[in-house]
């Protein structure tokens, strides 16, 4: 009896084939909806809390220095929460965390109403530091259903990237729509409830929720002295600080040549460019080290960040977008890989203290470029357009940071994990793997 041949690959289902084993296990779709929904606050808080306290207090001094309080706090406390998530669960700790957030962004929106002294503002906005990490609980999540399937984390932490990338890029327009069109208070009202319902749904999703370990499992090292996090860690502050230079560089530079209403248009080309990246390279199966790779992705974005300093010089906002839109191509790949080291260098017991110390990272850099950034557009000779040099440089800075110093030693996460976390190990062409055809950590 003939037997009917397979069916052929197309290029679309070469694409989609991977998010289909990735959205596979029960459960995967409902914890990520509200994954979703809790991490579109993070990118309206900032913006939201701006014009709240720029339009009723007639200050953007003030408004600027209650949000870099609480990014401050949030560099603080962010991985204090995240180590109670190992130690206690996700459900446990994000719900209490969020609500206790959502109180922050409420009371300051009281205190801005109701006319009450500056320093309540900064002590209320300090309150949203224990909004949790969904982001690094999502890809805990991924990483307990597919522990046995490196290409399918590869795809997840891909898709991670992309959410990111479209929170950040969405929040922002979101929080500015609604404190524009109906009322200054509205964006930071908004944020608070879509983070409190968000994080409900996602803690109520139990069955994806990876185990407790126990507590001995985490009294080894911090996931931040670990061998090699540091230099990778630092890799992720001069990577933010590329995405806050960026940012601020090109408002100012759209607005210097009279198109400041298409300067969010311009980043948005930019962001685009970076999520159609990841979704291709979640489709692609990595392979060799993941070391190898992340410098690579580094050396590359360094090279793709000299493009936007070029459009900027021909004085054309669409060359601009158009430069912008294949340097945000390199951002994502560079994520990604760096996100998948996290997770290999931290103890299983740590990963979400560890992936919120990249995250903590990040948001130090981007703090840290934006100021640079808008120093460089204010001061600098050539205006705007030569600021584009403090992306390039910190982007260079990325690159020999990680070229230097990311060479690293094998087997981290597991010399480091007491022995009862040590996955099973079969011995294949010679040598250990373990069960499930992982590699040796990168």
């Amino acid at each position: 009896m003939p037997t009917a041949s397979p069916a052929p690959v197309t290029p679309a289902r070469r694409w989609t084939a991977p998010y289909v084993r990735l959205f596979a296990p029960p459960g995967a779709v409902a914890f990520t909806v509200g994954n979703l929904v809790a991490r579109l606050p993070m990118g309206m808080f900032t913006v939201a809390a701006v014009m709240m306290i720029a339009g009723q207090r007639g200050s953007y001094a003030l408004a600027g220095a209650v949000t870099g309080t609480g990014l401050a706090a949030t560099a603080v406390v962010g991985p204090l929460t995240a180590r109670l998530v190992d130690r206690c669960g996700q459900a446990r700790v994000a719900v209490p965390a969020a609500a206790f957030a959502a109180c922050g962004a409420l009371a300051l929106v009281a205190c801005v109403r109701l006319q009450a002294p500056d320093w309540t503002l900064f002590a209320a906005y300090a309150a949203t530091a224990t909004t949790p990490n969904t982001g690094g609980m999502s890809r805990a999540r991924w990483a307990h259903l597919h522990q046995d399937d490196p290409d399918a984390r590869h795809t997840a932490n891909s898709f991670e990237q992309v959410a990111d990338e479209l929170c950040f890029v969405c929040g922002p327009v979101l929080a500015a729509l609604l404190c524009t069109a109906l009322f200054p208070e509205a964006g930071t009202l908004t944020g608070a409830v879509l983070l409190l319902t968000g994080v409900l749904l996602f803690a109520a999703q139990r069955r994806t929720e990876p185990p407790v370990a126990p507590p001995e499992a985490g009294r080894g090292r911090a996931p931040v002295r670990l061998p090699g996090m540091p230099p990778l860690l630092a890799t992720f502050v001069c990577t933010g600080a590329v995405f806050g230079a960026l940012e601020v560089v090109t408002l100012a530079h759209a607005d210097a040549l009279g198109h400041g209403a298409a300067g969010g248009a311009v980043l948005a080309v930019q962001a685009g460019g970076s999520a159609v990246a990841g979704l291709a390279f979640g489709t692609w199966a990595p392979s060799g080290s993941v070391r190898r790779r992340f410098r690579g992705c580094v050396a590359a974005m360094a090279a793709l960040m000299t493009l936007p300093l070029l459009g900027a010089a021909s004085g054309s906002l669409l060359v601009l977008a158009a430069t912008l839109l294949v340097a945000g191509m390199a951002t994502a790949p560079t994520m990604v890989t760096g996100m998948t080291l996290i997770q290999r260098r931290a103890p299983a017991a740590r990963l979400n203290e560890g992936m919120t110390l990249a995250v903590t990272a990040l948001l130090a850099g981007i703090a840290a470029g934006s100021a640079a950034g808008g120093w460089a557009a204010q001061h600098l000779p050539g205006g705007p357009a030569l600021a584009y040099l403090v992306p390039v440089g910190t982007a260079l800075l990325a690159a020999v940071v990680a070229l230097v110093t990311m060479g690293g030693t094998v087997g981290i996460a597991r010399r480091h994990m007491p022995k009862a976390q040590h996955p099973p190990v079969r011995v294949t062409a010679g040598r250990a793997a373990p069960r499930g055809g992982l590699p040796p950590p990168a």
